[in-house]
């Protein structure tokens, strides 16, 4: 018997060292050229692929190369272009593809991009396809042929990778009143087309992304799937259905006697299912055993997957492939560059590089398993496993006492929103439609500098700390002269909003180049949480301090909640998910009470994971619900009636979890409704939300100027819904990304547009 097939369903796109991140923005800004940027992405496709091959996996990963998106790279495929894009011949397909991310590009006109939301549970962000009425569908496949052809040169075996036809409509947004199942008809025969030209150019197989199947489906999506796939079985090329991010429960049936060569599973998510689809697996089939965790970076405990397979290694033989539980997207590339980690931690990671070595390594030891486990590399590989299971690093008597002598008490706010309100009202003195931003002004190359040359030992604390002062009394500045109403300090001192202050905490790590792709040239580098967490010192306060010294007006602290700065790192999987959040909540509960002390009476705790976080399954809703709530009240409980608590969302999908947002008791909550054109207020007007809100009035990704007309309008929308002296008026999300000379009239027309909606309804 040979060892298994292994392969993997993507690969991290952005380059070791970010490359295609600074490719993409140079050609954004004109100061590289069209052919410059492709042969970017050629060589980054190459070296991705060189090691995958040097790994000694037996396919290469096609299809995964985006130079913003998946999803939008597949609906420009699949001609899936609104019409508000559409252009003359005169302009390149790339400058569509970046106009419908980004709302511009070097060649076209501006127009609103794309709505963009999460993921699934993941941070990465999609772009969701606009389905019109009567959609058509063509096939533009030329870009995705000549990547499997560079491959094929490169004498590489290419397993192409697509998302699925039925996760494809799912995700999508229909324009009108219409399902989008109504599209499959129209949609299958242009994918039963793609699939023929890649069977035509010697591909032998696709991986077909349906993550849709660990969801809870309508009956006649699953219908769909039967109707879909048997259509498809018509092309002659092997077809592997991958489902990720959760286990198939109900849709277990389904999946496995889809007319399809194999099926590939998320092992590391639902592990307990591998004996279920091996009992009703057809004997035909092939099963793609995800074991490699492709969404945290622990190294793989190999023994002990290596002794969970082998009953099926058994029974299915040749059958059984290898993978990672999903595309390693969602990791940083190489643990190799990390030479500044504590020694022992970085023994216990694996990054996508060394996930691929564990896969082959665990290949060769189903096949072999005497020769592989007398080898160094597995000796090492299962020395470092237990070495994180006994490690004094990771536990804390102190933290542990604290979490469990949290009482009931300490998740009330001292008195009711209605009595808050009042007091916070002729503390505060705001007017009707209040301004504000959402924490972060942009973030210069000086400012950058002075971080980095500071990190390096290169200028004194002193030097730092008056430089960042005068960041801050900038953007104070700034803010009094476009007459914003509560102000932000700016956060030049933050790098990101999870880093800064896991670099404060106790129990977390950090990488030098461990970055993640969150959207388009977007990348964020999680901290790693190896142990418990408490904070020994204040975080915040120097600096929201010094910036209400500067002003008579509210400034806002700017704190990131529990769950963000736990759902964007990469986490424990040693202990509940629970228990690492609330000891976060612990030590922002102490941080909210010194920025109080500290005379701020507005402080903001930004929870843009909270719907993110959220189960797959309903039925697990509730459970994971209760404690992201109450980790959230735990760290803002402590507040006095007086001290204003805002939080804010973006990107998310609320319709289904208000009950639970109503619950969290922000005083104030800032969500992203822009690009959605209001429709996300649909959830808070059928709810009757008790508490403000901040629709966001303008989409602070696209570099366009928002017109005060447009910002009217949709506040307007917005006071259909929610009574106007509950209506706040801010951007969608934090202004880090732009630059000043964009920063600056968006404001003040955002400024402009709340002046005249206290005219209108005064």
């Amino acid at each position: 018997m040979t060892k298994p097939i292994t392969h993997i369903a993507g690969y991290p796109r952005m380059g070791a060292r970010r490359e295609l991140k600074f490719a993409l923005e140079k050609y954004w800004s004109g100061q590289l050229q069209k052919a410059e940027l492709e042969t970017q992405g050629r060589q980054l496709r190459e070296q991705h692929w060189l090691e995958q091959a040097k790994a000694g996996l037996d396919f290469v990963s096609v299809g995964d190369f985006a130079f913003y998106d998946q999803i939008l790279n597949l609906s420009q495929l699949l001609g899936v272009i609104p019409p508000r894009f559409h252009t003359t011949d005169q302009e390149d397909d790339l400058d569509t593809y970046f106009r419908m991310a980004r709302g511009r590009a070097p060649c076209g006109q501006p127009a609103a991009a794309c709505e963009m939301t999460k993921w699934f549970d993941s941070n990465y962000h999609y772009l969701v396809p606009e389905f019109q009425p009567q959609q058509l569908f063509n096939l533009n496949a030329q870009r995705l042929l000549a990547e499997v052809s560079e491959a094929q040169v490169l004498g590489y075996r290419p397993k192409v990778t697509l998302v699925g036809p039925l996760t494809y409509l799912w995700l999508g947004k229909p324009q009108g009143e219409f399902s989008a199942l109504e599209l499959l008809p129209a949609l299958l025969p242009v994918y039963a087309q793609l699939l023929q030209k890649l069977a035509d150019q010697g591909v032998d197989w696709v991986q077909l992304d349906e993550p849709i199947l660990a969801l809870d489906l309508p009956q006649e999506w699953k219908q769909a799937f039967e109707t879909a796939y048997n259509q498809l079985q018509a092309v002659t090329i092997n077809k592997l259905v991958a489902v990720y991010f959760g286990g198939l429960q109900d849709n277990l049936g389904l999946a496995v006697n889809l007319p399809v060569a194999g099926l590939h599973l998320d092992l590391v998510r639902a592990p307990e299912e591998l004996e279920q689809v091996l009992d009703r697996l057809p004997g035909y089939k092939i099963l793609s055993a995800g074991v490699v965790d492709g969404r945290n970076i622990w190294r793989a405990d190999l023994a002990a997957l290596k002794a969970n397979l082998e009953s099926a290694r058994e029974r299915l033989g040749e059958r059984l492939w290898l993978a990672p539980s999903c595309s390693l997207l969602h990791l940083p590339q190489d643990l190799a560059q990390e030479d500044q980690l504590d020694p022992q931690i970085r023994a216990w990671l694996s990054f996508a590089r060394q996930k691929l070595d564990e896969l082959a390594l665990l290949a060769k030891a189903l096949d072999d398993g005497d020769a592989v486990e007398t080898t160094s590399v597995w000796i090492e590989q299962q020395a470092a496993v237990k070495s994180r299971q006994t490690s004094a690093l990771i536990h804390s008597p102190q933290v542990a006492a604290r979490l469990a002598a949290i009482t009931p008490a300490d998740l009330k706010r001292p008195a009711a929103y209605a009595l808050r309100a009042a007091v916070q009202k002729q503390a505060l003195n705001l007017p009707l439609f209040p301004t504000t931003s959402i924490g972060s002004f942009p973030q210069t190359p000086e400012i950058r500098k002075t971080r980095r040359d500071y990190k390096q030992g290169q200028i004194t604390d002193d030097t730092y700390r008056q430089v960042m002062q005068e960041e801050i009394a900038q953007a104070v500045r700034e803010q009094e002269a476009l007459e914003l109403d509560v102000l932000v300090h700016g956060e030049a001192e933050r790098n990101d909003m999870v880093e800064y202050f896991g670099e404060q905490l106790e129990g977390y790590a950090f990488t030098r180049f461990g970055w993640v792709q969150s959207y388009g040239s977007r990348c964020v580098k999680p901290p790693i949480i190896y142990g418990d967490v408490a904070r020994s010192q204040p975080m915040t306060v120097e600096w929201s301090r010094y910036a209400q010294s500067l002003t008579a007006k509210p400034m806002k602290g700017m704190l990131t909640g529990p769950l963000t700065c736990m759902q964007w790192a990469f986490i424990r999987d040693d202990q509940p998910r629970e228990v690492t959040c609330k000891q976060i909540a612990l030590a922002l509960r102490d941080e909210v009470q010194d920025l109080q002390a500290a005379g701020i009476g507005v402080i903001q705790i930004d929870e843009p994971a909270f719907r993110e976080g959220l189960p797959l399954r309903q039925a697990d809703w509730a459970g994971y619900l209760r404690w992201a709530v109450d980790s959230f009240r735990l760290s803002a409980s402590v507040a006095e009636e007086a001290t204003q608590i805002h939080t804010h969302m973006c990107y998310s999908e609320f319709n289904d979890i208000i009950e639970a947002i109503a619950d969290l008791d922000a005083d104030v909550i800032t969500i992203e409704t822009s690009r959605s054109n209001m429709e996300l207020l649909d959830a808070f007007e059928d709810f009757e939300y008790p508490n403000e809100i901040g629709p966001g009035v303008y989409d602070i990704h696209s570099p366009n100027i928002p017109e005060v007309d447009w910002m009217v309008q949709l506040m307007q929308k917005a006071a259909e819904k929610i009574p106007a002296e509950r209506l706040w008026v801010n951007p969608d999300c934090g202004l880090k990304t732009r630059q000043w000379a964009e920063v600056r009239p968006a404001l003040a027309a955002m400024v402009a547009a709340a002046r005249q909606l206290r005219r209108d309804y005064l």
